[in-house]
């Protein structure tokens, strides 16, 4: 079984931040220069990068392209990216800018078809939807809005559509670095979902918890930031 550490990347205004539990009250700006950090993050063994383009998830869904083309052509690294593609044009804009993944949000509770058709156009590999859940609830539009439709409900009807891999977060864990949510990644495993964990990644113990889950993949943030290990350590634990 295969398993990657994903280093990510979140821009708000063309700067690297990390919010905490996805509130924008919440953010601290640890850069400028998201492209350095991009390379840095390839210096030391990446060859995939989360980018999350924080002012598309809060409504501004074209900002942040531009970076994410500057992080490919500079860093040479392949772009799993997201936020704020709710339509057919905004994911067909982050295809075109060089994105090897496009993970899918909000769109996939208001608009199942238009992901269908993109798994259709694009293939599966190049399509997630991020699932999102506040108390196991699916949270939309920057985590703003918590809905009463089930995480698991959700896996089931993007799975029915063609759908393979969810990055699944918690929110409350998100920024906190307590560890993710390891036991609900794996009931997304067990409904035979492709499972990226997400959110509250603070040590190494967290990331051996991930790849013995049965998860694909890991994305850490904060901790990386923070100093809590290196991404070299943290890259350890990936398998091919």
């Amino acid at each position: 079984m295969t398993f990657t550490v994903y280093p990510a990347i979140d821009l708000r205004k063309g700067k690297v931040v990390r919010l905490q539990q996805g509130e924008a009250s919440q953010v601290t700006v640890y850069a400028d220069d998201p492209v350095a950090v991009a390379q840095g993050f390839r210096e030391q063994g990446a060859l995939w990068i989360h980018v999350v383009n924080l002012d598309g998830a809060f409504g501004d869904a074209q900002r942040n392209y531009t970076k994410m083309g500057k992080i490919l052509e500079k860093a040479h690294m392949l772009v799993q990216f997201g936020g704020g593609m709710r339509d057919a044009t905004g994911i067909l804009f982050a295809m075109a800018a060089g994105a090897a993944r496009v993970v899918l949000g909000t769109v996939a509770l208001r608009k199942p078809e238009v992901v269908a058709e993109a798994v259709k156009k694009y293939g599966a590999d190049r399509i997630a939807v991020g699932i999102d859940a506040r108390n196991g609830k699916v949270a939309i539009e920057g985590w703003v809005e918590t809905t009463g439709v089930r995480a698991d409900f959700l896996v089931k009807q993007m799975m029915d559509i063609g759908v393979e891999r969810f990055i699944y977060t918690d929110i409350a864990r998100d920024g906190m670095m307590v560890g993710p949510d390891v036991e609900g990644g794996k009931r997304l495993c067990e409904m035979g979902a492709k499972v990226i964990l997400s959110g509250g990644v603070g040590s190494l113990e967290h990331i051996k918890a991930a790849a013995e889950s049965g998860a694909e993949g890991l994305i850490v943030g904060k901790a990386l930031y923070e100093r809590r290990f290196t991404l070299r350590e943290a890259l350890a634990f990936n398998r091919k």
